[in-house]
């Protein structure tokens, strides 16, 4: 199935590591995101199927980002999965608490990524 989905970082090396992973195994459209206050644009005018989401950028961080995309109701239903380096089980309950699809650890295995997303987001079939 053709899905589109936004990956939002802001390191451009990851955007691309993510992208070209996702459109290599898998049929999605992959559109990408430098800042949170961009990805709120995007998801607002053309809402993606799902959205990667690091959760440590300069100005609008991954949570930050992630509320604004819930109070909007064209977005509000849109799953994110954060993408994270910071993976202790304090931080990882704490994402897990704001009702994410997923977490994602950093540094993450390119090859294993579409897998991944797909099970968090139930993409099977």
């Amino acid at each position: 199935m053709n899905r589109r989905i936004l990956v939002v970082d802001d390191e451009e090396a990851i955007r691309e590591v993510v992208r070209i992973s996702l459109e290599v195994a898998t049929e999605w459209k992959v559109d990408v995101a430098t800042n949170g206050a961009e990805a709120v644009s995007l998801c607002t005018d053309d809402p993606p199927d799902a959205v990667l989401l690091d959760v440590m950028m300069p100005t609008m961080d991954g949570p930050t980002t992630f509320a604004r995309l819930q109070e909007d109701a064209r977005t509000r239903s849109v799953p994110v999965i954060l993408l994270t380096a910071k993976v202790q089980p304090s931080e990882r309950r704490r994402y897990e608490d704001l009702a994410v699809a997923g977490v994602l650890a950093k540094p993450f295995d390119p090859i294993a990524l579409p897998e991944q997303i797909t099970d968090l987001l139930g993409w099977r079939g």
